[in-house]
């Protein structure tokens, strides 16, 4: 049976101890304690020095519970003197059996920020006013009789006017039609007529062979030669004219060489 209305009720919460803690230190052994946070409230145990994986603490708080809130967050940290506190690992302690049946003896596991395994811690918790607030049980409900109501429980809620037709409100406005029931009988439909007894015989898909199995000759495919659209070729084209350049000399009106008071080879220039 669960438990109903904690508000204000105390939680007491003994820290047994540590087993299997993830070490934090290199050289020396590790000097464990344990934190616990409740809403606004938080604890936290003395430090166990050279408590190392496996601490033990035995220490009990108190706290008031919350309504809404089942859960108390535990974290155990490893204590320096030199430098800041090392934390080993955290999780959480579920309060759902210790108010149901107002007594938990439990080991929560521990987890680094990374997700990794850190841990064990051991809770005893301790919930005495677990019989005070009980939620109603069925007995309080009215005995069954096996018959049902005479009276429907249903129609306008009291303080409302019944209905009242428009036209008695507002003369000359038509009164509203009454409403009838359709006919659930569905109308009767004519019988099919029955198929035909038989169908007419499907047309014959079977190939049959020309007479004497002989075929018609193929259309002929045979076209006309080129000669009948293009002019025949020639037999010989004409030579090509002479390339060559005509002798070297002097050019036409010229007086042959050598030329008086010139160089030999060269021509006059006007």
């Amino acid at each position: 049976m669960a438990s109903g209305g904690i508000q204000g009720q105390l939680l007491e919460i003994n820290v047994v101890g540590c087993t299997r803690l993830r070490d934090t230190e290199w050289i020396s052994r590790q000097d464990p304690y344990v934190c616990l946070e409740y809403a606004n409230s938080k604890f936290r145990t003395k430090t166990c020095t050279d408590g190392g994986k496996n601490p033990t603490f035995n220490e009990k708080f108190v706290l008031p519970l919350i309504e809404g809130l089942r859960e108390v967050n535990v974290s155990v940290w490893n204590s320096n003197t030199l430098q800041f506190d090392d934390l080993i690992g955290t999780g959480r302690i579920l309060l759902q059996r210790v108010l149901s049946s107002g007594y938990d003896d439990s080991t929560w596991p521990l987890s680094t920020r990374s997700g990794k395994n850190a841990g064990d811690v051991r809770i005893i918790l301790h919930y005495a006013s677990v019989g005070k607030n009980k939620v109603q049980s069925a007995s309080a409900a009215p005995p069954y009789t096996g018959q049902m109501p005479t009276t429907v429980p249903y129609g306008p809620p009291s303080g409302y006017p019944e209905f009242q037709q428009p036209s008695s409100l507002y003369p000359g406005y038509p009164p509203v039609a009454t409403y009838k029931p359709e006919s659930t009988a569905y109308p009767h439909f004519s019988t099919y007529k029955s198929e035909p007894t038989a169908y007419p015989p499907p047309q014959s898909n079977v190939y049959s062979p020309p007479e004497n199995n002989v075929y018609p000759p193929p259309p002929s495919n045979v076209y006309p030669p080129p000669s009948a659209y293009y002019p025949p070729a020639p037999a010989a084209y004409p030579p090509f004219p002479s390339m060559a350049y005509p002798p070297p000399g002097p050019p036409a009106g010229y007086p042959a060489q050598p030329y008086p008071g010139s160089y030999p080879g060269t021509y006059p220039t006007a």
